[in-house]
């Protein structure tokens, strides 16, 4: 499903699109927001709208009063917008042609055939390029383009608010043994030190986040289908640690290789460890690496990992150090940095990595000078103490 919002000016036809993966409210709230950021301001006169149910409850007769939805009149009083709604019906049709009409020639010109992109903001990036683009239009006799018509409006702005409006929907479910909470029709995971516990929840059009208390304990991409479930491998590690035997069959795993952050390195890496170390030990190892993603960058454990598989080292430490030397390399490159294609297969020892990087020692050498005096006092002693008793 794709909706794209757009919002039109009466005079110099300047539009802002946007394409989300839902219809929601909040899809509604944050194409506002975004167009209103994009123009600089909002409209002083009446904005129009369709009866559409994120703003409209109820419809009253064929007039234009409306019953409107509480959330709607807090985004209007937020922002300080004027909605002028449309009449139901053909009597309306010709009352937001404009907008319609605009979205029409937009399809038209960019969507057919519709883009390849691999997600959703690579293909809203391509929707600001060709929004620019537009900008240098002119539209039938017109002597100015679009940009033109839009500098002479833009300063009859209003100012934006300095406060922004939460645009995301909140929810407040418990947490189920299966370390899951459901948000709508679907079902995410959270980290399993959270079962049974309430956590919060903002729902936005292409996100979700999870907060306990105040802090942000998951992110997911939106589910728009029915029903679905979508799993972070991350959540479950400390139990699969300790269950490792759960680990090749899980729905976790399935979808992190879907997702690409379970790479062919991970197999190949995974693979040589059960050969050397078994099964369920190799599977372990593979656990404790995942684990370093929480502290070090994926791609950087990734690079270790291959490091790693090449110089023949399948421990989870091996693969630590690896990391950190791939990050260390692209903060702090050397000049003596090898040439890229031609990695290195050898992998230092994690105590001499250690000794390496200790601090240089400015203390002087120790003497045992005091000692060889005390020596020297000991055995005068012993000497008097021995002629003593010969007498």
């Amino acid at each position: 499903m794709m909706y794209a919002a757009a919002w039109a000016k009466a005079r110099g036809r300047k539009a802002v699109l946007r394409v989300f993966a839902s219809c929601g409210q909040e899809t509604f709230f944050e194409g506002h927001v975004h167009a209103l950021w994009t123009l600089g301001g909002v409209p002083r006169s009446k904005v129009r709208y369709d009866n559409l149910k994120a703003a409209v409850a109820r419809v009253l007769g064929l007039s234009r009063a409306r019953v409107e939805a509480d959330r709607w009149i807090a985004f209007e009083s937020h922002y300080g917008i004027e909605a002028f709604y449309c009449r139901p019906g053909v009597e309306g049709a010709h009352e937001k042609g404009g907008v319609e009409g605009q979205i029409g020639y937009f399809r038209r010109n960019h969507f057919v055939p519709v883009p390849e992109v691999s997600s959703l903001a690579e293909l809203n990036e391509m929707v600001e390029q060709w929004d620019r683009q537009a900008d240098a239009r002119r539209i039938g006799s017109r002597s100015r383009t679009i940009a033109e018509e839009f500098a002479l409006e833009q300063p009859l702005l209003m100012p934006l608010p300095e406060e922004p409006f939460e645009t995301g929907r909140l929810f407040t479910p418990r947490v189920d043994r299966y370390g899951q909470i459901p948000v709508r029709t679907n079902r995410y995971s959270v980290p399993i030190r959270l079962i049974g516990k309430g956590v919060r929840v903002i729902l936005h059009a292409s996100h979700l986040v999870v907060y306990d208390q105040n802090v942000e304990v998951a992110r997911h991409e939106r589910l728009i289908a029915k029903g679905a479930v979508r799993l972070d491998l991350d959540h479950y590690l400390e139990v699969l640690v300790r269950k490792p035997g759960a680990f090749p069959g899980s729905t976790a795993l399935e979808q992190a290789r879907s997702a690409g952050r379970f790479t062919p390195v991970h197999d190949a890496w995974w693979a040589q460890a059960m050969k050397i170390h078994g099964e369920r030990d190799g599977t372990r190892a593979l656990i404790e690496v995942l684990l370093l993603g929480r502290n070090m960058p994926h791609e950087h454990v990734v690079a270790g990992l291959a490091a790693a598989l090449r110089a023949g080292a399948m421990t989870a430490d091996a693969v630590a150090l690896e990391a950190r030397k791939a990050t260390q390399a692209e903060t702090e490159p050397t000049p003596d940095a090898r040439v890229p294609g031609q990695p290195s297969a050898t992998v230092t020892s994690l105590h001499e990595w250690r000794l390496a990087h200790l601090p240089p020692d400015s203390r002087p050498l120790p003497s045992v000078a005091p000692y060889d005096q005390l020596l020297r006092h000991r055995r005068a002693s012993g000497g008097d103490h021995r002629e003593g008793e010969a007498r």
